[in-house]
């Protein structure tokens, strides 16, 4: 049956075809080391219960009907001190655009600036920057990052690719790498955009950067949060914000996301999205809108979740190391932030027990799965290179007790290896 181009060409998820396996084993009776998916656990890591109570006090104050297409007057307010506040930036209401979750904020982002054909610039590994160009026609430009800059994109890099382009997707801290721009990184970035813009004629579209900062709340040890705006001011006519309580409060389902940026490209999303209906609820925008305003609890909350993430984190991060001194094709990047660690397993080439040649990168996560029960997102599932032996895992659903366990599962599967 024929249908739509997009429909016939959109690429199917490395992530879900993965995820179906896993599940399978699972319902087989399998113990699977589940590191995939970018999400918590609500048994390990529940949202703050301030947050918790007031959304049901929201939906017993019959908090039901649809919000305001642009977001709740309170919200958008609580969210402007809160990034005053946090962050040191400043953006009016009329700056702010509330959806459920930073998704259809991307999409619409996208939509309100992307023609057939123009130029978008993304780094690789990242997150859907491939499908959602993909989705509104325009051309990829790709850059691979490398492990030497920890797979952030770096000024050199991009600068040859900046003339002509209609946007840069940028993302710190960065999905699927758990690693972030910085200071010297993002200001040289930044020089170049408006270096760009300054060349470009009055009527010519501007390059604009969307600045994916959902996990900004989440770094470890020294590691400093910088955004394009606080850094280099003369960047706000040309960013647009994407956030969410999604990840800094393990409230990935509340679905409340919000977008920053030019009023103009702000107006032409909310446009967007009151034909998508992609509203946050009522009743979440309501609670979430209070939560803001509490200092105290968002305190403490950071505070005990962010030293349970690390805590994982840097457990397996010491435990492939040790593999690493072992002598084992394994290594890791220290933690920086977010809820990922990148990790390297650079089998292909091997053999395994009964003689099977892990010829592609595929088949060594294959072989992950079926021999050390472990479950991480290849590189290339986010648009990197085949042949890439980095992976992408998760410690949302992580149990602390599981990991010398995965550890030593891994060792012996190593060990199987000729």
């Amino acid at each position: 049956m024929k249908l739509s181009h997009l429909s016939e060409t959109l690429i199917g998820s490395e992530i879900v075809k993965l995820g179906g396996e896993i599940r399978e084993k699972i319902r087989q009776g399998q113990k699977i080391y589940n590191f995939t998916v970018g999400d918590f656990d609500p048994a390990i890591f529940p949202i703050p219960r301030e947050l918790e109570n007031e959304i049901v006090e929201a939906y017993r104050q019959h908090f039901t009907n649809y919000p305001a297409a642009e977001g709740n007057l309170d919200l958008r307010e609580a969210i402007s001190t809160f990034l005053r506040e946090r962050e040191q930036l400043n953006y009016g209401l009329s700056e702010i655009l509330v959806a459920s979750g930073g998704r259809p904020l991307i999409y619409s982002l996208y939509r309100a600036i992307c023609d057939k054909d123009d130029k978008v610039i993304y780094a690789v590994p990242s997150w859907n920057n491939n499908h959602y160009t993909h989705f509104v026609g325009s051309g990829h430009v790709v850059i691979e990052a490398t492990a030497e800059n920890n797979f952030m994109p770096v000024a050199e890099d991009l600068k040859p690719h900046l003339k002509g382009a209609a946007l840069l997707a940028l993302c710190s801290p960065q999905n699927p790498t758990g690693t972030t721009f910085s200071r010297q990184q993002l200001e040289a970035i930044c020089d170049l955009v408006l270096e760009e813009n300054a060349r470009r004629g009055e009527k010519e579209k501007k390059l604009f950067v969307m600045y994916d900062q959902m996990y900004w709340l989440l770094t470890y040890g020294a590691i400093e949060h910088y955004n394009p705006v606080s850094l280099r001011p003369a960047m706000q006519p040309y960013t647009i914000f994407i956030d969410a309580v999604s990840k800094a409060f393990a409230a990935t389902g509340v679905r409340v996301g919000w977008a920053c940026g030019p009023k103009i490209i702000m107006d032409k999303m909310k446009a967007i999205l009151s034909h998508v209906g992609a509203w946050a609820p009522m009743a979440e925008q309501k609670a979430v809108a209070r939560f803001l305003h509490n200092k105290p609890a968002i305190d403490n909350y950071l505070q005990q979740f962010k030293g349970e993430l690390e805590l994982r984190l840097r457990n397996i991060y010491q435990g492939l190391q040790q593999l690493k001194a072992e002598g084992f094709a394994v290594d890791a990047v220290a933690p920086q932030a977010a809820i990922y660690l990148t990790i390297k397993i650079d089998l292909a080439g091997k053999k395994t027990a009964d003689g099977r040649l892990l010829e592609t990168q595929s088949d060594v996560t294959a072989y992950l799965l079926n021999e050390a029960r472990l479950a991480v997102v290849p590189f290339y599932a986010f648009g990197a290179d085949k042949t890439s032996p980095w992976y992408r895992l998760s410690v949302g659903t992580c149990r602390k007790e599981d990991i010398p366990e995965m550890i030593a599962t891994l060792r012996a599967a190593l060990k199987k290896l000729s």
